[in-house]
């Protein structure tokens, strides 16, 4: 979309958003390889159920790295003010530099951004004017992918058929349960947690 590459250097966002990608990651191998993989074998899902879950997986990491490193609307440091527009700037008293109104100083980034929302931690980014779809993108493609992982977790223990054949000698079979208990507590919470902040922010666009 011709947007400008924006990287903020920040440990603690760096951890939050390592927090995400380990999450993803852990649902995005176990799920296909305990639900999925042996479900398809043995004639009780279709491709497509396999082919859509890692197509939810692909958009949410691709919304993810979108949304970090794409510049929310930092302001230049010297700004051309519009004569028909200078009423409507005023000065940032932190950075001493000239910002239209409705802006705002971001202490993590340090700099001013445009519309600015909020400084996520979990993008390692601030949400502004130039991102702030990217991020609503993210939010939504996560609450699908959340979604449609604990449908899975339900569905293999109370609606598809017993598997026939299984392997006890590999690991994720000898945990099995474990690890999905894992992946629906992750995905409750995280479902819970987006879900929450996707209506925030909706309502937000609306009034």
């Amino acid at each position: 979309m011709g947007q400008r590459i924006h990287f903020v250097v920040d440990p603690q966002g760096w951890c939050c958003m390592g927090l995400i990608i380990f999450v993803w990651l852990y649902n995005t191998i176990f799920i296909p390889k305990v639900i999925l993989f042996p479900h398809y074998e043995e004639g009780n899902i279709s491709v497509v159920a396999v082919l859509c879950y890692y197509f939810c997986s692909l958009f949410c990491i691709g919304s993810l790295f979108r949304a970090s490193v794409a510049d929310p609307g930092k302001l230049p440091e010297n700004p051309k003010i519009p004569i028909t527009e200078r009423e409507h700037w005023e000065l940032c008293n932190k950075c001493n530099m000239m910002r239209p109104k409705r802006s705002h100083h971001c202490s993590r980034c340090g700099h001013c951004v445009r519309r600015m929302d909020h400084h996520c931690p979990w993008i390692n980014n601030c949400v502004g004017e130039d991102n702030h779809w990217l991020f609503l993108q993210l939010c939504f493609y996560t609450q699908i992918l959340s979604s449609y992982t604990l449908i899975l977790d339900f569905c293999h223990y109370y609606y598809f058929l017993p598997l026939k054949k299984e392997n006890w000698d590999v690991f994720v079979f000898r945990h099995e349960l474990a690890l999905l208990r894992i992946s629906a507590f992750m995905g409750l919470i995280i479902l819970g947690g987006i879900s929450r902040l996707f209506y925030t922010q909706l309502m937000g666009i609306f009034t």
